[in-house]
């Protein structure tokens, strides 16, 4: 195999394509919106409807109960976003389209009425299932195929998901909770606004990536949607498939924080810090602080075991990702002791719990959605990341499930049974690695830094 001087690259900004950047604001600020309502949601239902900033007064089981349906259906949503945009927008416009959906969502959230609260919920779901497959999908889009870069990118874009998401629990989670929860509501969707416009506004750093391969001018892309799947592309679809039931573990432990975890920080952790009570929503915002401060570093380390010949490939991470996740609720086990010993928690189990989950987010989440671009079939690229942020979902409508269950159990045992069951699964995936590592036929093998070659104005094409 010979490589060949192609056409200059196109603009680059500290290493990678302008248009990441262009993806990279636009998704900050629709997660700005979207973990904004998430920090206010249960919250705001199992507030009384007496209180000074009244709720709706539903039970912890129900407003629970909402909350796992809500985000499982925000992200299983995915599915025929993807669809609409493989089989008849292509990614851009269906991310325009799920924008503006939200705006509408959240605006109507403001509204003081049950049927409001409803619609709104509607809307964002409709929203998020446009847009959060498809601007993923043009992320991996704006790479050539053996990239390095390309998970560094999705690092860089996962940052800018949770800048957003810190932001929205210090600003929209502080309004919501001590001066009205459908002021909170509102903010979330101005900012929205800003998410849609700056996307527009970069639409010529977009002009090759998240169009309809079905009316693309060239060949290639119309072979391959034409085409029907060969068996490298059957079996890397297997793998990913096998890597979703990952995903499924990951995000039923993960999603604690905005359900069990965000109720257990309101009630049972003391949370004085210098005769000032630190807002229970704030704790939402560490996960984002923590992937802010710590992205960068644990890219490098990866990035270094892949120079040194080290396992570093992305199934590897993910399992890693998984056990890490698993050990952080070990931490949520003994601040449960606590409590059940002394009636009080201290905050600082919630700090290393939330670090060590961040860690293994970090390890598994944006790695994963790199790691479907890889594999995923060019003319099913959305439909397959759709089924990715679909399996979020599940996760999504499991950990509610979790929570919910707590009144049972209490959270001693949930909380254990988590970490155990993480743990466990990571350890029995790594026993089947090399298999399912043979079956991706080497997406990963060979990825060159095009970084050099690029800063000259060059890239390399095989022949």
């Amino acid at each position: 195999m010979s490589t060949a001087i192609k056409q200059p690259h196109e603009k680059e900004l500290f290493g990678h394509p302008v248009g990441l950047y262009v993806l990279f604001f636009t998704e900050m600020w629709e997660r700005f919106s979207y973990y904004g309502m998430r920090a206010l949601l249960v919250l705001y239902l199992t507030s009384k409807t007496t209180d000074v900033n009244p709720g709706v007064g539903w039970t912890q089981g129900e407003a629970l109960a909402l909350y796992g349906w809500y985000t499982a259906l925000v992200y299983i949503m995915s599915i025929p976003g993807g669809i609409l945009a493989d089989k008849f927008l292509g990614q851009k416009k269906s991310v325009i389209l799920g924008a503006i959906l939200l705006v509408i969502g959240h605006s109507v959230l403001a509204i003081e009425a049950m049927w409001a609260f409803y619609t709104g919920l509607a809307f964002i779901i409709l929203g998020v299932g446009c847009l959060k497959p498809n601007i993923s999908t043009m992320v991996g889009g704006l790479y050539k195929k053996g990239d390095v870069r390309r998970d560094k990118g999705f690092t860089i874009f996962y940052i800018g998901i949770n800048i957003g998401a810190f932001l929205s629990g210090l600003v929209v989670g502080y309004v919501g909770e001590v001066h009205g929860w459908h002021y909170g509501f509102g903010l979330a969707g101005i900012l929205m606004v800003l998410g849609l416009i700056q996307f527009l506004a970069g639409q010529k750093y977009l002009v090759h990536v998240g169009n309809y391969l079905g009316k693309s001018d060239k060949v290639e892309d119309q072979e391959a949607y034409k085409r029907p799947l060969n068996k490298i592309e059957k079996d890397r679809v297997i793998v990913l498939l096998i890597s979703f039931l990952l995903i499924i573990a990951f995000f039923a432990a993960f999603e604690q924080a905005g359900g069990l975890m965000n109720i257990y920080a309101k009630e049972k952790t003391n949370r004085m810090l210098m005769g000032w009570e630190v807002p229970a929503t704030w704790f939402q915002s560490l996960n984002s602080f923590f992937i802010i401060t710590l992205g960068v570093g644990i890219a490098a380390f990866w990035a270094k075991r892949k120079l040194k010949g080290t396992e570093a490939s992305s199934l590897f991470k993910m399992i890693i990702g998984l056990g890490i996740t698993g050990i952080g609720f070990l931490f949520m086990s003994a601040a449960a002791s606590e409590y059940d010993n002394a009636g009080t928690s201290a905050m600082y189990w919630l700090v290393l719990a939330y670090l060590f989950h961040t860690i293994g987010e970090l390890c598994l989440s944006p790695v994963s959605l790199s790691f479907v671009t890889k594999l995923a079939p060019a003319k099913y690229a959305s439909i397959m990341m759709g089924i990715y942020f679909a399996t979020t979902g599940l996760g999504n409508k499991a950990a509610g499930l979790l929570g919910e269950s707590s009144s049972v159990f209490g959270e001693f045992k949930v909380f254990t049974g988590i970490a155990i069951f993480c743990i466990g699964f990571a350890a029995l995936v790594f026993i089947f690695f090399k298999k399912l590592k043979v079956l991706t036929h080497g997406a990963e093998d060979n990825e060159v830094d095009y970084s050099t070659k690029e800063a000259e104005g060059f890239e390399l094409a095989d022949n």
